[in-house]
Order: structure tokens, then C-alpha cells, then sequence
């Protein structure tokens, strides 16, 4: 992997893959460049397609204490280092950063965001700060596997489940950046849509909730297109919070292009 330096000193590591406009994917919580190379495989053949490893996982170096500064930082760096202004494609709380990111002045003309987990509405921001002690409590105590475990129970993995998984080979690397889930919690603040801040979003982003995802999450991602002032939402037939990479490539690959296509026109 390669590498660009962030503007705190930290080293972040990324890969390109493809040829094309350039288009950088943002992950989710626990998940690293690794994570996103069967989409980025998917779409090479249009894009540049960049992914990496956010601060504090893989390749990737960290810095204390954390502040979501830094990590927009890392992706304005990430743009830089592209050059031009990239598409940028962001999962769950991937999705959120590239959105602080863009409201925070990245250079990016198109967004597109899947499921940001937003819990808007009294009951949610109260869900939202319990879980938020709770994380805190169990990573301040070294509780790596509690605190994936907690994310995975939040998430709607069943108990049967986590409980298999931790048992197999993969729980180790999901502990070695349990500590990254108190980052993801960070970016989503109080768990409310900021509607004010995302005002300034000037990206033309489209907002995407899976067909067999959650009330909650549609509720949240409908909400968040109607915050931003070029948002549109779309639902995936058939989608969970898993999203395919199948389903969602040829979705980002009409969407970038032809908001490309229609800028060169203008």
C-alpha cells in the first residue's frame, strides 16, 4: 500500500486500483481498505477507485487524543494526494465522515452515502448516549471483544451469531480496532441528523437505505437526504444494513458518471 501524510504527521495508508475519474471509499466501523476491495474490484473498470485504512486501523498510523478533525484530514489529504475533485462513496459511519468532510470544505463534487446510522427523535438520542457510555466503559477497561460484541448486538446480530464468531479467526482482527468504534461514535455526535451543518454541503449526494433495512434506518436516511440542499434518497430492493457489492457498484457507477457527464455539459 502507499501512503500520504496527513496533516497532524500520521500516515495513512490507501491503494488505487482502475482507471478513470477517481472515486474514494470511505469505510464503516471495523472496516479497513481490505474491507472494501470486492466494490473497489467492481468498479475499477470506470474509476480510479482509492481505498484505505482510516486512522488507528491496518496500515494506517493514529494520533492521540482523537477528534474527527483529524479524520477529515485524513480524507482531504487522501483528495490531495488524487488530485482533482474525486466522487467520494461512504458506508455507514464512512458515510457520515465523508459528509462532515464535504460540509468541512473537501473538494468533492458527488456524494454518495449508504445507511449513515443516525437515531434522530428523543427515543434515538437516548439509545445513542447509552451505547456511547457503554462503549466508553468497555474500551476504558480493555474490553476489546465487549466492545465489538456490543457493536455487533447494536447492529442486530444475533446472539447465537457473535457468539460463532468468536470462536473464529476473524474476532481477532475485529478487536485489534475495537478502539476505532469509539471514532465511529464520535463522527455521529449526539445520533440527531445536523441538519444545520450539513447545510453547507454544496456535493450533489445521494442517500441510500437498504429495502429490508430497519423503520429506524429508513426514517434516518430520509430524513438526511431532506437536510441536504442537493440530497435525493433512493431505497435498494432487497438491501440489509449488509450491503452487496453487486447491488450497490452499478447504482454509484450511473450515479457518478452521469452527474460527470452533466457537469462537463455545463
Amino acid at each position: 500500500m502507499d501512503k500520504t501524510l496527513s496533516r497532524d504527521g500520521t500516515l495513512i495508508a490507501y491503494r488505487r486500483r482502475g482507471e478513470g475519474p477517481p472515486l474514494i471509499l470511505v469505510g464503516g466501523a471495523l472496516c479497513t481498505a481490505e474491507t472494501e476491495e470486492p466494490l473497489a474490484r467492481l468498479l475499477a473498470p470506470r474509476f480510479e477507485v482509492v481505498t484505505y485504512d482510516r486512522r488507528g486501523r491496518g496500515a494506517s498510523g493514529d494520533g492521540s487524543p482523537y477528534a474527527v478533525e483529524r479524520e477529515i484530514e485524513d480524507l482531504a489529504a487522501l483528495a490531495d494526494t488524487v488530485g482533482g475533485r474525486p466522487s467520494v462513496f461512504g458506508v455507514g459511519a464512512g458515510g457520515a465522515l465523508a459528509l462532515e468532510a464535504q460540509a468541512a470544505g473537501l473538494p468533492a463534487d458527488r456524494l454518495a452515502v449508504y445507511q449513515p446510522p443516525y437515531t434522530p427523535g428523543a427515543a434515538g438520542l437516548l439509545f445513542k448516549a447509552d451505547c456511547t457510555a457503554r462503549l466508553h466503559r468497555l474500551l476504558s477497561a480493555g474490553d476489546r471483544g465487549g466492545a465489538v460484541e456490543l457493536f455487533l448486538t447494536v447492529t442486530g446480530v444475533a446472539a447465537d451469531m457473535i457468539s460463532r464468531m468468536r470462536k473464529a479467526p476473524l474476532w481477532r482482527t475485529l478487536e485489534s480496532v475495537a478502539h476505532t468504534l469509539a471514532y465511529d461514535d464520535a463522527v455521529l455526535g449526539d445520533g440527531a441528523v445536523p441538519a444545520e451543518r450539513f447545510a453547507s454541503v454544496t456535493a450533489r449526494t445521494l442517500v441510500v437505505c437498504g429495502g429490508f433495512s430497519s423503520a429506524s434506518a429508513w426514517t434516518a436516511t430520509r430524513l438526511l437526504a431532506d437536510a441536504l440542499p442537493r440530497g435525493r434518497h433512493r431505497t435498494l430492493t432487497g438491501q440489509t444494513r449488509e450491503l452487496a457489492p453487486q447491488v450497490i457498484a452499478p447504482v454509484l457507477a450511473e450515479f457518478f458518471t452521469r452527474d460527470a457527464y452533466a457537469r462537463q455539459a455545463s
